[in-house]
């Protein structure tokens, strides 16, 4: 997704700075402050003036445009007066230390969430919309698409503290050669950060990934994408990655990965799992890159595992031993033969700590 896809979000969330009905709302709303505040003079023990003046402002706070919403806080302001003006000598019953406390966070509360909705340029109460949608539209450029009788693919992502972004994505390009064959390319990557601070740059760099992917020649993808990142001069711009290039019809692959953990390859005749030894240097810090990759073939009974740092690493033990356990755990899903559900699984099992962006990717090719 570029920044006009992004710009285009927004605006479809975007409304005029006086929308038709919003004088008449705000209307309604001093109305109702001062009913309130009516109520609050005339049964003063019972409606504490402050507290129930929070009703509209909160509204207010969550309906109107900034000056409208300034113009409530006025009205608000002035209910509250009269209330203690009429209330005199009683006026202590209307309106205490704490009711006045609550109004105050109240007020506070709602002149964050216009002025925050103002900055976004959004309607009321739809920032979360906007996040709601940017989430999806990266969940579904992660998708994989179906894959040919025999092959079978399981991605698994999570965020840090399961917030609502991630950093970690995944893009995919699945093309036919007009033969009947298939060539699948998988690029898992991990943007610096975590949570929805790494999330913003990951929606940016995966539609920009994806159409890279397709656009360039395979073998340079990770170089013409490295090229794009330092062109950002994002003060956290760089990320890790790793390419799985395969041919669906013959099981060959090509990896390539760009400071990216090691991909795992499943030797079914074996039974043990084979860390790939492909190397390169991080994508968005070095203007001349290159990448030395790692070959094989799937056979029947194979799987890849490819996976994010956020999987095995740890600020207390050595990302050996990480590793260790991520081979471990996979292990154990050797004798079924089965890895359905095996992406959650060890997403799951595996990390020691939440506080990092984890995702994993299953891929195999099925017993014929």
């Amino acid at each position: 997704m570029t920044t006009t896809a992004l710009r285009t979000i927004l605006a479809r969330v975007r409304r005029p700075r006086r929308r038709p009905g919003e004088p008449a709302l705000l209307s309604g709303l001093l109305l109702t402050a001062g009913v309130l505040a009516v109520a609050a003079v005339i049964w003063p023990a019972d409606m504490r003036g402050a507290v129930v003046l929070s009703v509209p402002v909160l509204l207010g706070g969550l309906l109107l445009h900034r000056l409208l919403e300034m113009w409530l806080l006025i009205g608000a302001t002035l209910a509250l007066l009269g209330i203690v003006v009429l209330s005199v000598p009683d006026s202590s019953q209307s309106v205490t230390a704490g009711s006045a406390l609550l109004l105050a966070v109240v007020t506070a509360v709602s002149h964050e969430q216009v002025r925050r909705r103002h900055r976004l340029g959004v309607r009321e109460g739809r920032p979360d919309m906007i996040l709601a949608e940017l989430r999806e539209r990266l969940r579904l450029q992660g998708e994989v698409p179906a894959l040919p009788p025999g092959w079978q693919v399981e991605t698994e992502l999570r965020s840090a503290h399961d917030a609502g972004m991630a950093g970690d994505f995944l893009v995919s390009r699945l093309e036919s050669d007009g033969q009947g064959g298939y060539h699948l390319d998988l690029v898992l990557v991990d943007v610096s950060g975590k949570g929805v601070a790494a999330g913003a740059r990951a929606l940016l760099l995966s539609g920009a990934f994806g159409g890279l992917l397709g656009a360039v020649p395979r073998n340079r993808f990770l170089i013409e994408a490295n090229r794009y990142l330092v062109r950002q001069h994002w003060g956290e711009g760089f990320a890790t990655a790793v390419h799985l290039q395969l041919n669906l019809d013959t099981g060959e692959y090509r990896i390539e990965t760009a400071g990216h953990p090691p991909a795992a390859h499943l030797v079914a005749g074996a039974g043990r799992w084979r860390l790939a030894q492909s190397r390169g240097p991080l994508l968005g810090v070095l203007a001349e890159v290159r990448y030395v990759p790692d070959v094989g073939t799937l056979r029947p009974g194979d799987a890849l595992l490819l996976y994010t740092d956020g999987v095995v690493e740890d600020r207390s033990r050595d990302v050996d031993l990480g590793l260790d356990r991520l081979l471990g755990a996979a292990e154990t899903l050797i004798p079924g033969g089965d890895f359905t559900g095996a992406a959650g699984y060890l997403v799951e099992r595996v990390p020691a700590r939440s506080d990092d962006d984890r995702a994993v990717v299953l891929l195999w090719r099925e017993h014929r």
